[in-house]
Parts: structure tokens; C-alpha cells; sequence
């Protein structure tokens, strides 16, 4: 289906599969939250006084808060737009309790500093700056740190041309390459456990989900269902070359600037990043195509890959995977972050169902 159906109170929406992951429509994004549907409130947000904000800034030196604004987009850490008297940035917040949250999430905001150091000094992909951390809990009683206030606007709401719009989905493929140029010899997530190879990495990643949906009374059959195509497909797994894997190149995660007429492309929240399989990062280029349709993407990547991706059956059986991988990560935070009262609720819904059903019938029937 490209589109997906449910009803809130005396209203039917429909909401296309595209808008559902990253709202590239802001116009239909608009009409859902006046239809009474979208409520992108997560509950593990933590909410900050000005005291609080103010303490923090102190820590850091970083002058006198004028004023601070809650930033609404992400569903996890609290953003907010802070402005003192030395300047303007971004203030980063974790949740408080760890007790509702999924396993890769614990501390993942320390992963998600090291993420920038990283784009940083391997990479000439531009990132913010962070000016401060704190994780020892002394000032605040979770996680935070402090970065540059990046110029732009969220990609999914820029006001781009046919042709821009094109550069971009190129842009985004050439930055996810050199990405994928940064390389380790230990395969998962920093803030768990790194593995030998990719195989046992992505069974203990798969395992965690599928135990963190137990953990609220649920089960996943088509988590246990995507374990064992994953132990099927051990020999391919095992080969795989480690990488530097965003795995979150939504355009909600990029942001988008002007300088001289020529447009220039911000990556944020690299938070859930993994060392892992390059071709996992496919998953969210031209997120409605499967991989030898994505022709924009991987012409581009390709250009600047050190290791080109060109839809081989192996290859198609890995995407596979990281529909599937995905798919469990959204079916599984749904239990976590939403109520059936939520619009995140059911876009998981939709998108889980579109993810899972691509997945199973690649690895079943070996089509794209």
C-alpha cells in the first residue's frame, strides 16, 4: 500500500507512506495535526525550568540565559533553542529514567558525542560543533551536552525547487558514503557491546528488541520471524565489511542552508549510529524503493563510495535485513514512546507493516 488509513474522532486520514516516516509534505503533515491526529509528544522527554537551563549553562561558561525555547521535533532527547548573552545554541537533554527506554538507547547520547567527533575528524561533512558535556549527573540528574546553533531549516520543511530537490537526494547519498568511508573492526552499538562480526552483532541487536518488547508483555513474531532469516544468512553476515552506519538519514535529521544561491546540506542527530553494514544506510535513501530502484541514490553514492553497492543478490539480502531490523526498532518504540492516542502510534504502524512485508518478501522469494 502507499498509503495508510485510520480514523480520529469524526475524522478519516490518510496519510501517504512517504509523510508517515519523514513528513517531506509539511502542507499534509499540517492538515493531519488540525485533523486531531498528530500528537508527536514522546513520553520520555524530560521538561527544564530556566534554573535548570541556567545551571547548566554556568557549568559550561557559556553567559547568562536570555531565553530558551522547547524544540518539538525529536522524539527522544529534550532540544532546546537556547539564546545567552554570549550567544545562541542548542541545549541536548536525555531522558531522566532508563527504565522506559529500549536497550540501544541506554547512554546513547554519549554515542551520539562520539558521532560528532567522528563526522568531525574523518569526515568534511558538516556537523555542529559541541561546545559542552556533562554525564556525570552533578548539575543535572541525566545526560546533556551543549552545541553550535546551526543556520537552516529541517529538510523535510525547505521550499526546494525540482532541481534541488533532485541534488539533495544525491548530496545525501555522497554524504552517507563518506560516512561509510570511516571504518572499525568491531561491528555494533558503542553504548552496548561491540562483536566480531556483523552476524552476531545484529543477532544481539535483534535480541535486545525482541526482549524489550517482553519487557512490556508483548511478543514479536515477526521479530523472532526476521532472527532467523538472520541466522539463515550467517556466511554473508560474517564477510561484511565494518562501517560507520547513520541508520537515521531522515530529512528531519538534515538540515538545509543557502550561501551565495548554492545549497549545502547539516547532519544532526547522529545518535543512532552503529558500526555496521554500509548497505543498511539504504534503507532511509528513497525510503519507497527497494535497492536496484533507487538509481538517484546509488549513482550518486558511487561516485564517492570506496566500496560501490551495485543490487547484487547478496547485497539485496542484507538491505532485507535492514528493512527488517528497522521495522523492529519501530515496532518495538512504539511501546515505549506512544499511546494508541498518538499519531507516532500509527505511523510505526503503517511503517512497520510497509518495512516487514518488502523484508520477508525479499528474503523469501529473492525479488526486489
Amino acid at each position: 500500500a502507499d498509503a495508510f488509513t485510520y480514523k480520529t474522532g469524526h475524522n478519516i486520514v490518510k496519510i501517504p507512506i512517504k509523510d508517515i516516516i519523514y513528513f517531506e509534505s509539511a502542507d499534509r503533515y499540517d492538515d493531519i495535526v488540525k485533523a486531531g491526529g498528530a500528537n508527536m509528544i514522546s513520553r520520555t522527554k524530560p521538561e527544564l525550568t530556566k534554573a535548570q537551563v541556567q545551571d547548566m549553562f554556568n557549568s559550561a561558561c557559556l553567559g547568562e540565559v536570555i531565553s530558551f525555547d522547547k524544540l518539538g521535533d525529536g522524539e527522544y532527547n529534550a532540544v532546546y533553542d537556547v539564546v545567552t548573552d554570549m550567544g545562541n545554541y542548542i541545549l541536548k537533554v536525555s531522558p531522566l529514567e532508563k527504565t522506559g527506554i529500549l536497550t540501544y538507547e541506554q547512554d546513547m547520547m554519549r554515542g551520539e558525542v562520539f558521532w560528532y567527533a567522528q563526522i568531525r575528524t574523518h569526515t568534511n561533512v558538516k556537523v555542529p560543533y559541541v561546545y559542552y558535556k556533562d554525564f556525570s549527573h552533578t548539575v543535572f540528574p541525566s545526560d546533556y551536552f551543549i552545541m553550535e546553533r546551526m543556520q537552516g531549516e529541517q529538510l523535510n520543511n525547505a521550499k526546494l525547487t525540482k532541481k534541488e530537490k533532485l541534488w539533495c537526494k544525491e548530496e545525501i547519498a555522497r554524504i552517507i558514503a563518506k560516512f561509510h568511508k570511516v571504518q572499525n573492526n568491531k561491528f555494533g552499538y558503542i553504548q552496548n557491546q561491540l562483536y566480531d562480526n556483523w552476524h552476531i552483532a545484529l543477532r544481539s541487536m535483534t535480541l535486545n528488541l525482541i526482549h524489550d518488547t517482553e519487557r512490556v508483555g508483548r511478543k514479536t513474531k515477526r521479530g523472532e520471524k526476521l532472527l532467523k532469516y538472520i541466522d539463515e544468512h550467517k556466511d554473508i553476515l560474517e564477510s561484511v565489511t565494518c562501517s560507520m552506519v547513520n541508520f537515521d538519514m531522515w530529512y528531519g535529521n538534515i538540515l538545509c542552508t543557502r550561501k551565495n544561491d548554492k545549497l549545502e546540506l547539516i547532519v544532526i542527530d547522529p545518535e543512532r549510529t552503529v558500526w555496521g553494514d554500509s548497505i543498511f544506510d539504504f534503507v532511509n535513501l528513497e525510503f519507497e524503493k527497494m535497492l536496484n530502484k533507487k538509481a538517484t541514490s546509488l549513482i550518486a553514492y558511487n561516485e564517492t563510495a570506496k566500496i560501490e553497492v551495485n543490487g547484487t543478490k547478496e547485497e539485496l539480502i542484507r538491505f532485507a535485513l535492514g528493512l527488517g531490523y528497522l521495522a523492529l526498532i519501530q515496532e518495538t518504540e512504539k511501546y515505549y514512546r506512544y499511546t494508541p492516542c498518538h499519531f507516532g502510534w500509527w505511523r510505526n504502524v503503517a511503517s512497520c507493516k510497509f518495512l516487514y512485508s518488502n523484508a520477508f518478501r525479499i528474503l523469501k522469494y529473492g525479488t526486489n
